[in-house]
C-alpha cells in the first residue's frame, strides 16, 4: 500500500491577536461524517464564539473549507493550504475566533488563520502511515550508536532496546528499505551481526 501523512494525534493552539483569541483544533479523521460530527462537537463547546472556520482533507479525496463568515478568503483556504504543504490527509482543523473589537484586516486575518491551523498541527505532529518491516537487532554496545545513526538516515525507528550481554534493538524499518540496510549491518559487523525479520506492519509512526 502507498505510504501517506495523517496527524499523530489531536493538536491545539491558541493565538492572540489584537485581543482577537484565535483557538486551533487539529483532529484526525477517516470520513466526511466524522469531519462534521467533530466540527459541531467544537461549536457546541465555543458555543459564544463569533467564528468557527475549518477545513478537511480526506485521503478519498474530499476536500472542503469555511471561512465561516469571515471575509472571503481569509480563513479557510489558508488554512486548507498548511495541509496541503506538509501533505497531511484525513485531517480536519477547526479554528475558533473570539472578536477583540479590532478589525485585524484581510492580510491579518490569512496570517492569524494560518498560524493557528500551523500551531496546532505542530502541537499534534505528523505521523506516516506506510508498510514498515519490524526487525530484531542483537547489537554489540560498541556497535549500538553507528546502528542509530544507520536506522535514522533510512527512515527507520527504534521502538525499543534491551539490555544484556548485548544490546537486543527493536526497530522499525520502511519496507522497502530493509535489503539496503540489511546489506549496511553486514559490513559494519564484518557479518556478525544476525538480525531477524519478524513482521510487516501497516501504521502510522510519528515523523514529526
Amino acid at each position: 500500500m502507498e505510504s501517506y501523512r495523517i496527524p499523530a494525534g489531536q493538536g491545539q493552539s491558541e493565538y492572540i491577536e489584537k485581543k482577537s483569541r484565535f483557538l486551533g483544533c487539529v483532529f484526525q479523521v477517516e470520513t466526511e461524517e466524522e469531519a462534521k460530527a467533530r466540527l459541531e462537537s467544537v461549536r457546541k463547546q465555543e458555543y459564544d464564539a463569533r467564528h468557527h472556520c475549518w477545513c478537511y482533507i480526506l485521503k478519498s479525496g474530499a476536500k472542503r473549507y469555511s471561512d465561516d463568515g469571515e471575509p472571503q478568503g481569509t480563513a479557510g483556504q489558508p488554512m486548507l493550504n498548511v495541509f496541503e504543504r506538509e501533505g497531511v490527509e484525513n485531517v480536519l482543523c477547526v479554528v475558533t475566533r473570539y472578536f477583540g473589537g479590532i478589525l485585524l484586516g484581510t492580510g491579518g486575518l490569512c496570517r492569524a488563520y494560518t498560524r493557528a491551523a500551523k500551531d496546532a498541527l505542530d502541537d499534534a505532529g505528523i505521523a506516516e502511515m506506510r508498510a514498515w518491516q519490524t526487525l530484531r537487532i542483537p547489537c554489540p554496545y560498541a556497535l549500538f550508536e553507528r546502528v542509530k545513526l544507520e536506522l535514522e538516515k533510512l527512515g527507520g525507528v527504534l521502538e525499543g532496546t534491551d539490555y544484556g550481554a548485548e544490546i537486543t534493538m527493536h526497530v522499525l524499518l520502511p519496507q522497502e528499505k530493509t535489503e539496503e540496510f540489511m546489506l549496511s549491518m553486514q559490513e559494519l559487523s564484518a557479518g556478525k551481526m544476525e538480525i531477524q525479520t519478524e513482521n510487516t506492519v501497516f501504521r502510522g509512526i510519528k515523523i514529526k
